[in-house]
């Protein structure tokens, strides 16, 4: 039997139609999804994120098991209240998942991917040998994403007055604790936008007045399509295990400074650094299809440097055209993609294709 979320009945009471994600049931969408998608990119939604793990690290050895763990140097955290977004990598340099880790007053925070959850816990408890902390996983806990060019105003018109201006004032990657609720300025949407952590118990009536307050509530089809407008990778298709995080346009995400900070798959990835500089690691392209058609993930893709396949593609509501991104030859500069037994021409772009609802390549 699948797992339900603590707004599962709330979404039924929406007219969600449910469907299995990575053994839970979740909300697809509650009717159009064309119009959820506009919705976010042009007023505020609410998506349930309560499917995500939510993890705490406590313990005088957490900066240190997180500098080893992460790409990204958790020692740019200097204060409570700030985020950044990171990978933790194998040995062999591949993907085990990205995510986002918080530092709070006491201790860290990382959200995970549901789809990956038993992997990455098992992931962290081996890296984790030989330091003092602990690993507490928080399924008491529900989230809630709210997002669109009013979300923010939204959310604050709905909170205790002491609460309100500095979640109004709360910058980008920056998070605090009120009570036992925890508001991040985090997302995956490329909008402005809240995630809300409180405890399940709280869940359903914040849902009630969120769209009270006029936030609708938002399906995982438009989630995905919103991402891929940002340029947002998806695990387990954009990237994986298998893949570099320079091959998947997560080189951002890495701190090769200190140059003794010995992160796992740091040696595997300074390699993938010099194939990247001789132009023989793969890239991670944006692609869009100016004609009639839509672009899917498994595509062949067919460049003037050799082959390379999509990874995450679908319809732009936005754009009004079809948008992917693909993992092709480096310094590829023509394309073509394989549609309808045929090759149909394709642009290369930045694979970044909409932010704050307006277009943003050239």
């Amino acid at each position: 039997m699948s797992k339900r979320t603590p707004l599962y009945q709330k979404h039924l009471d929406s007219g969600g139609k449910m469907v299995d994600f990575a053994g839970w049931d979740m909300p697809i969408n509650y009717g159009s999804q064309v119009a959820e998608h506009k919705q976010v990119r042009e007023h505020a939604g609410v998506f349930d994120v309560s499917h995500m793990t939510v993890v705490d690290i406590h313990g005088g050895d957490s900066l240190a098991f997180l500098r080893r763990l992460v790409t990204n140097d958790v020692a740019k955290l200097d204060v409570p209240g700030r985020a950044l977004y990171t990978g933790m990598l194998n040995e062999q340099g591949g993907v085990v998942d990205d995510l986002i880790v918080y530092r709070l007053g006491t201790h860290y925070r990382l959200v995970v991917n549901c789809a990956t959850r038993a992997k990455d816990l098992a992931w962290l408890h081996k890296v984790a040998s030989g330091f003092a902390l602990t690993i507490t996983e928080r399924p008491e806990l529900a989230i809630l994403a709210v997002h669109g060019p009013e979300a923010i105003d939204r959310v604050a018109g709905l909170l205790p007055t002491a609460w309100a201006e500095p979640v109004r004032s709360m910058g980008n990657f920056r998070c605090g604790e009120f009570g036992d609720w925890f508001i991040a300025r985090t997302g995956y949407t490329g909008e402005k936008g809240l995630e809300l952590i409180v405890p399940a118990a709280d869940a359903a009536g914040l849902w009630d007045r969120l769209l009270a307050a006029g936030v609708a509530p938002i399906g995982l089809g438009a989630r995905d399509t919103l991402r891929l407008e940002a340029g947002m990778n998806l695990y387990g298709h954009d990237m994986d295990e298998t893949v570099s995080p320079l091959a998947a346009n997560m080189e951002q995400t890495i701190s090769w400074l200190p140059e003794d900070r010995d992160f796992v798959g740091r040696a595997a990835v300074t390699a993938h650094k010099q194939l990247q500089l001789a132009g023989q690691l793969p890239v991670l392209v944006g692609l869009v299809l100016e004609s009639r058609g839509v672009l899917r993930e498994g595509q062949r893709v067919v460049t003037d440097r050799g082959e390379g396949i999509i990874t995450s593609g679908t319809f732009s509501p936005t754009l009004g055209c079809s948008i992917a991104m693909a993992r092709v030859p480096a310094h590829s500069s023509r394309c073509d993609v394989e549609l309808r037994g045929g090759l149909t021409p394709v642009r290369i772009v930045k694979p970044n294709f909409v932010r704050f609802g307006k277009k943003v390549f050239e």
